[in-house]
């Protein structure tokens, strides 16, 4: 899970540009102010580096940063891969 939690700061931090505190609990759009582009953004660099797909569900996108995290190690569970 450490290795989600760098991927996903550091993309939050260079790709997103997010300077404030990024914590579990910190909420994508409403304390981050992530659109839609930078939330594909996000999934997309998870994507290249585990090399799988999210298969988020678009109606539903995960709500926290904690959120975004738990759904990329389920759907690595899923694959039978650790991070």
């Amino acid at each position: 899970m450490e290795d989600i939690w760098k991927l996903t700061e550091e993309t939050l931090r260079r790709q997103c540009r997010v300077a404030g505190p990024i914590q579990p609990s910190t909420r994508l759009r409403e304390d981050l102010g992530l659109d839609s582009l930078a939330l594909l953004t996000l999934a997309v660099a998870a994507e290249d580096h585990f090399q799988f797909c999210l298969n988020e569900d678009p109606e539903s996108p995960p709500a926290t940063v904690g959120d975004f995290v738990g759904l990329v190690e389920s759907r690595l569970r899923e694959l039978g891969r650790h991070a």
